[in-house]
Order: C-alpha cells, then structure tokens, then sequence
C-alpha cells in the first residue's frame, strides 16, 4: 500500500513522453507528491527549475535536443543544486556513470513500483543516493574505482545482464524457475534460459553454485 506523506514534496518531471508524464503525474499526487510541472523539453525544464524551486526533478535520459545528461550537467553549471533523480528505460553502465558524475542522487528505471519511487524519492530527500537495484553492481564497481569506466576490473557478475543479476539473486533466495517466473511476470522457459546464461557466465554447474557465490559475495543484500 502506498502511504500519504504528511510533508508536501513538490516534484518537476521532465520527459518526452506525454503519455508516461500524465500517468506519472497521477500516481504521484495520489501518494501526496505534487507534480508543479511536467515537461517535454530539457531547455523549457532547465527554466522551469530555475522559477519554481521544486523539491525533486526526475529527469528522463533518452530526450531530443538535450538528453538527460546534458541536461543535468547544464544545470549543475548554472549552479541548480536541486536533487536531480534520473528515471529512464536505459541500463548501460555509461549512463549511469556519466549521470553520478554529473552530480545525480539517484538512478532509478522506469519499470519500477510505485512504492519504491515514492521511497527513492524521499531517500534522496534525506540526503541518499539511490539506484535501480538491478544496477547495483554496476554502482559498486563505480564507487570502487572512482567513477572512471577505464578502471573497471571485470568481476564475476561483470558480465550478468541487470536481467540475469535480478534472477541470480532470486536464486540465492532459493527459489525455483517456476516462482521466479511468476515474480518477474516472465515465463519458465525465459527464466530458463536466463539461469542457463548466468551459469555459463560464471563458470559454474549448477543453480545451487550460482546462489552460493552470490551469498558468498553479498551481491543481493538490501540495505
């Protein structure tokens, strides 16, 4: 269930999508979260971040014109010091570097639940930084090594899609396809699949290996 905050958070959304601004707008305001303005356009949210003072912006990545990180950095240049949370469809690795380097305090993908947004949203308020589970290797391997892609060692899970790390860490709850499938929304057989890549990938036999190395690893622990 989805809790009112008793503080109004004003929040700025700038994404290209109209559709998803005016789905999002409502799934906010009924958590208590006012959205002062949505827009389309990097340029038009640079101003409207400069006039309106929001609480938060949630900023696409992929926009014509500017895209996300442009925009970002164009406003830590004109000193807009506003806590600036990405929410995107993109799960490369150089996006969310290039966007912590920017001066982001969240990276969030826009498959996520509405409960966990409205939690991103007040963990950044706090002062936290918070990223797409899913990319939390990623982030490790970010914070490690100084936020330079170049000095990225390859690690055991290195080459895990966010897919197969969200399945592996399934896995190291001990659950079987069958479950996994229904929690993901996915079928068997793609998480077959899967399971057969996150083997192969770390040079393993079996499941229960694949979930021991995880544990061993702290790879799935959720802070």
């Amino acid at each position: 269930m989805i809790t009112m905050n008793k503080k109004e958070i004003k929040v700025l959304l700038i994404d290209d999508h109209a559709l998803f601004r005016m789905g999002l707008e409502g799934l906010l305001d009924k958590c208590g979260i006012t959205v002062i303005d949505a827009v389309g356009n990097g340029k038009k949210g640079i101003e409207l971040a400069q006039t309106l003072n929001p609480d938060v912006i949630l900023l696409d990545m992929r926009m014509p014109d500017m895209n996300g990180n442009q925009v970002l950095r164009k406003m830590r240049e004109l000193n807009i010091e506003i806590p600036i949370i990405m929410l995107t469809t993109s799960n490369e690795e150089r996006d969310l570097i290039a966007s912590l380097r920017s001066g982001a305090q969240g990276y969030l993908l826009k498959d996520i639940e509405p409960e966990e947004l409205v939690k991103a949203i007040n963990d950044v308020l706090a002062g936290k930084t918070v990223v797409a589970p899913e990319l939390t290797p990623v982030l490790a391997k970010v914070v490690q090594h100084g936020n330079d892609p170049n000095q990225i060692k390859p690690t055991p899970f290195s080459e895990l899609t966010p897919r197969e790390y969200e399945i592996l860490c399934h896995l190291a709850e001990g659950q079987s396809n069958k479950v996994i499938a229904k929690n993901l929304g996915i079928s068997d057989g793609t998480v077959k699949l899967h399971v057969k890549s996150i083997l192969r990938k770390l040079g393993v036999h079996s499941r229960v290996e694949a979930a021991v190395i995880a544990v061993e690893h702290e790879l799935c622990n959720k802070t």
